[in-house]
């Protein structure tokens, strides 16, 4: 299977699928809907029913129980997109087999350093799929997808292992905080889900920050600088001004484990005229809404300081750290640690410093952690994944069907 595995997975990363925030459509990109016909032609091939393809780009099937027990219907769920921050044009992935556990060159430029990159050392021996330097490698979440697909296979070709209905959607647009804005749970049909689209092996999360976007539009006044004196306000100092109010120990440089932070995602503006937006998380709800409010505090202050009410400040909540709806059922986080256990992978139980679909899922009703791909780096030049992690992810999707049909 390990093959499959492979090929499936470079086939996929090949295809662009980056999803795009300057639009409204839904799904953002043309090239996430061509993806999923291509899956749907891969999942009908291998055997699954019920195979749907929305119009808002979600893509489901379902592979049918093979027993007349009363089992737990479940679910597995990755998403089509990759990430905008770099290129996934024309994805060139490098298969490095046998690892030796030196600098692997990615480019003429950039290199996987274990210097650098000291997991790495963690994998001499296994096989690293990588990037050629000039673009993402897309493991995130080609891998979920390649996994979830290949797991199906893997049941549908030992049908010895007794299972319930499994169900299964890929969603697009996750990238971009939109990934089930469109998600029927109802329609669905699993109970219980999980999403694929975790990092190195072992990863298990039911935790995930609470998450909000602020965006602040800063007016200002422009003179001619000889005559400024005393009339000039500029907006970009003024934006200056209010990021250095912010705690510089709570940005994301500077934080780890359950500790939340305020990232500046980009600073545009001129003299007349700046915005500035901002992405603030905490795992904590006490202190998600501190933040958002010492934020609106910062924002009154500089008003009060420079009149006129210059700035304008709007947040939005994006979504919530899903503790609060897996803790009730946490027999579901048992079973996937055990599932891992059976492949012989030793559960890492993180918290998840970002959010998946599986935190709004859950939300929506439909208790969702998440589970590791094998991958590291996400999101840029530097990522990539080990061949045997995905492999055992592939089992643990394998083994959660064949634990939940024993309960």
């Amino acid at each position: 299977m390990k093959n499959i595995l492979l090929q499936r997975f470079i086939k996929y990363v090949k295809i662009n699928t980056q999803s795009n925030e300057d639009t409204t459509s839904v799904p953002s990109s043309q090239q996430q809907l061509d993806f999923a016909n291509i899956l749907a032609i891969d999942l009908q091939n291998i055997g699954l029913q019920n195979i749907n393809l929305s119009k808002d780009g979600i893509l489901s099937a379902m592979l049918p129980a093979n027993t007349s027990q009363n089992i737990t219907p479940i679910g597995f769920i990755a998403h089509l997109d990759t990430a905008p921050d770099l290129s996934g044009e024309n994805v060139k992935p490098q298969i490095i087999t046998n690892y030796n556990g030196k600098s692997i060159a990615l480019n003429h430029q950039y290199q996987l350093s274990p210097e650098e990159f000291p997991e790495l050392k963690e994998y001499i021996g296994k096989t690293i799929i990588c990037t050629d330097g000039t673009t993402l490698l897309g493991a995130d979440d080609k891998a979920g997808i390649t996994e979830i697909v290949c797991a199906m296979q893997y049941l549908i070709e030992h049908p010895e292992i007794e299972h319930g209905n499994i169900y299964i959607a890929f969603t697009p647009d996750e990238e971009i905080g939109k990934g089930v804005d469109n998600f029927n749970v109802n329609e669905f049909g699993a109970k219980y889900a999980y999403t694929i689209d975790g990092g190195s092996i072992g990863e298990l999360e039911f935790e995930n920050f609470n998450a909000a976007a602020a965006k602040i539009v800063i007016l200002g006044k422009n003179i001619h600088p000889g005559m400024a004196k005393n009339i000039m306000v500029n907006s970009q100092l003024i934006g200056i001004e209010l990021n250095n109010m912010l705690p510089a120990t709570q940005r994301p440089e500077n934080t780890s484990d359950y500790e939340g932070f305020y990232l500046l995602t980009s600073f545009h503006g001129n003299i007349e005229k700046t915005e500035l937006k901002y992405i603030i998380r905490d795992h904590d709800k006490d202190l998600f809404e501190q933040k958002k409010q010492y934020l609106l505090n910062s924002v009154e202050k500089l008003n009060k300081k420079y009149g006129n009410n210059y700035i304008s400040c709007n947040i939005e909540d994006q979504y919530y750290n899903m503790k609060e709806k897996i803790e009730p059922v946490m027999f579901i986080v048992d079973i996937a640690r055990q599932a891992m256990q059976e492949c012989g992978v030793k559960e890492k139980i993180l918290p998840l410093r970002g959010g998946t679909d599986g935190a709004r899922l859950s939300y929506l009703g439909l208790p969702c952690p998440n589970i590791f791909t094998g991958g590291h780096n996400f999101h840029g030049r530097y990522e990539y994944i080990v061949l045997e992690s995905m492999e055992k992810a592939m089992m643990t999707i394998v083994n959660i069907a064949k634990i939940f049909a024993q309960k």
